[in-house]
């Protein structure tokens, strides 16, 4: 009798056996993401725009860390790439949007709005794009793996803020043009534009570092990591610079990538065609 009342263990992982620890951390870092996003768009209703864009900056570096931490403990699951993805849209699309918004693009009137509302519904557009594709990620060839399609979304939301940057640096200058604020709203749909395209931009997922490089790198990066956190208003437009200035070369690489694989495969696919060319000659010959 008191077996029937004892209630069974209820299972915590799908298979029905209780999940280690390690396996929900990646989550646990998506949820840190998702907090500063949530925590960004309060400093920004409160006018506190440099903590708001810190706030989201740790939100892009968690983004970083939760997949590099899922595919090092291979703890991917389907419930982390869709927390991901809703974690994803509020920091980097709803946040960006919203902190424009607050600063500078309310007294733009309609524009404004429209481009507050264009941003955070590009990232939707582009994070469903993403999810789609990677479902079908084992039919792409390695090589259209180092890129993205369009522009990321962190990367979207850091270039997105760009005049942001500028008027950290140089407030009394920029608020002496009377056509900043709808610039503001152009940039932020430009932006938009860019992440929803199909412009291929560089993947540092399956970027290779050859060994001599491996030391300089991690000095470079040690460098930009000081550099944001001693003089982020001045690194912050030079990284958005790079990075803008960059994707006019990775389309260039991209476009001379393609023609040499559709190169590769048109020989390979003739070579085939010979062959089988051979064998029915010779068997017509038997």
């Amino acid at each position: 009798m008191d077996d029937l009342n004892k209630a069974p263990d209820k299972p915590v992982g799908s298979n029905g056996q209780h999940l280690p620890l390690s396996k929900i951390i990646p989550n646990m870092i998506t949820m840190m993401a998702l907090i500063a996003g949530l925590s960004s768009l309060q400093k920004a209703i409160n006018g506190e725009y440099e903590a708001a864009v810190l706030l989201l900056l740790a939100a892009a570096v968690f983004d970083v860390l939760d997949g590099a931490v899922a595919r090092a403990l291979n703890a991917q699951s389907e419930i982390g790439a869709q927390l991901d993805s809703f974690s994803d849209f509020l920091a980097f699309g709803v946040a960006p949007g919203i902190i424009l918004y607050e600063w500078t693009l309310g007294d733009a009137g309609k524009l404004g709005w429209i481009a507050a509302v264009v941003f955070p519904v590009a990232a939707a557009l582009r994070l469903a794009r993403f999810n789609v594709m990677s479902k079908m990620s084992h039919d792409i060839p390695m090589w259209k793996k180092r890129f993205f399609t369009g522009v990321p979304t962190p990367a979207g939301a850091i270039l997105c803020l760009f005049p942001l940057y500028i008027w950290f640096l140089f407030p009394e200058t920029f608020e002496g043009f009377s056509s900043a604020t709808p610039l503001v709203a152009v940039w932020a749909i430009i932006v938009a534009a860019l992440m929803v395209s199909r412009i291929p931009t560089f993947s540092i997922k399956y970027m290779k570092i050859p060994p001599k490089m491996v030391v300089p790198t991690m000095a470079f990066v040690a460098l930009m990591i000081a550099a944001l956190f001693h003089a982020p208003w001045v690194t912050l437009p030079l990284i958005c610079i790079a990075y803008a200035a960059s994707i006019p070369w990775i389309f260039h690489t991209y476009r001379k990538l393609e023609k040499q694989h559709q190169a590769e495969e048109e020989h390979i696919s003739s070579l085939a065609f010979g062959i089988t060319t051979i064998e029915i000659s010779s068997s017509e010959d038997d």
